[in-house]
């Protein structure tokens, strides 16, 4: 009886090897198959990474695996290490095309609009042309801001959809009508624009003034303001209209890209970029900019200066301090940006010089800027592909 309660167990032992080896087969087959399809997954999300900040293969590879593999967290961990360079996309624009402008001849109405080809080629075409001056013309006789407000209307005899339709067919290649502005003034309101010679950007600003008798003076500064908006591509009127998680998440951002900067300037051995404490005017708060003007003080006194020209340094050095702590605000909002007729001067301060010159109370109400192909980017063909031949 021991015998057969022996072979039995001796069985039993021998059939849970093979179960374990069997298992340990499984295990190490399935372990194989999920770390293929993670390198795959891997691969797609490096490649999607890449192409949203244009961050180095194994920079975005890393932040993936410190995220563990979310892409919003990525973006942000790379930007925190000044690695990202989103902003800076010209390259991968693809869409060709013109943008139009037309501007009232009373200056009292004015439309901005984009039109998309396939190729630079056809964009210079007398067909397209035509269909861009037609589309401009509609939209500013009807004062559109949509694109789809187009196919409700029509064109010379005949459906805008269909007479589209028919364009395409004759030039040969598909053509969007992508974005539509148009703003009309109110009373004691000036409007003008901008457009490049190479139709590739174009603005329209509106400026208000109080003497009706100024209208005629104020035409060619907006049509200047207007020329700075395309050329420097504000986002934002000011500051107030600034979000403040927006700017804190912008100011850690911008600290990050200057120490990064300051890497290769100290290798240069060029002067390092100061990292600011403040990126905005909203966070310069009075408490903030009086405690300056204490510090100020107290470093005049400590140099000896007399106290009788305090007032004459410290303003200019007040001003100093804010153009220092706001570049987030010269970057994305309109009053605060240099002139890019006079960097020595912002846009608040060009207004402020302009209303005393024509003695009038002048502002800059709104603006539209429009960058052809702007957010398109080229199609990248087995990128995935490539990014997975790189991580290997």
């Amino acid at each position: 009886m021991k015998d057969e309660t022996k072979e039995a167990l001796n069985n039993a032992k021998d059939a849970l090897k093979k179960v374990g080896e069997h298992l340990k087969e499984e295990i190490k087959d399935k372990a194989n198959e999920l770390k293929g399809q993670a390198q795959e997954i891997s691969a797609k999300l490096v490649a999607e990474l890449r192409k949203k900040t244009d961050a180095g293969i194994m920079e975005c590879k890393n932040a993936l695996k410190e995220c563990k593999g979310n892409m919003e967290e990525a973006m942000e961990y790379l930007r925190k290490k000044g690695l990202s360079k989103a902003a800076k996309k010209a390259d991968r624009i693809a869409a060709e095309g013109v943008i139009a402008l037309r501007v009232s001849d009373d200056f009292k109405k004015a439309t901005l609009i984009e039109v998309n080809s396939e190729t630079d080629f056809v964009a210079k075409n007398s067909d397209f042309l035509d269909l861009v001056e037609n589309v401009l013309d509609l939209a500013f006789r009807r004062a559109l801001n949509t694109t789809e407000s187009l196919n409700e209307l029509t064109i010379n005899n005949e459906k805008f959809e269909d007479y589209l339709k028919q364009k395409i067919s004759i030039i040969g290649e598909n053509i969007v009508i992508r974005r539509v502005s148009t703003i009309t003034c109110k009373d004691n309101q000036v409007i003008n624009g901008y457009l490049h010679h190479n139709k590739k950007v174009g603005a329209i600003s509106v400026v208000s003034y109080k003497d009706s008798n100024n209208l005629s003076k104020l035409q060619e500064f907006t049509k200047l303001i207007s020329m700075h908006v395309a050329s420097m591509k504000p986002k934002f009127l000011s500051y107030k209209e600034l979000d403040k998680d927006l700017v804190a998440k912008e100011r850690v951002a911008i600290a990050a890209e200057l120490e990064k900067e300051n890497e290769e300037l100290a290798r240069l051995k060029k002067p390092l970029n100061r990292i600011p404490e403040y990126v905005s005017r909203s966070e310069l708060t009075e408490s903030v900019l009086k405690a300056k003007e204490d510090e100020l003080k107290a470093k005049l006194k400590e140099e000896g200066k007399p106290e009788k020209i305090w007032d004459k340094i410290i303003p200019g050095q007040i001003d100093r301090f804010i153009l220092d702590n706001t570049i987030l605000d010269q970057r994305l909002t309109l009053l605060a940006q240099l002139y890019a007729l006079d960097d020595k001067k912002t846009i608040a301060q060009v207004v402020s010089e302009k209303s005393k010159e024509i003695n009038d109370e002048i502002a800059i109400v709104s603006f539209v800027n429009f960058e052809l192909g702007e957010g398109i980017e080229k199609k990248v063909d087995n990128f995935a592909e490539e990014v997975a031949a790189q991580m290997k």
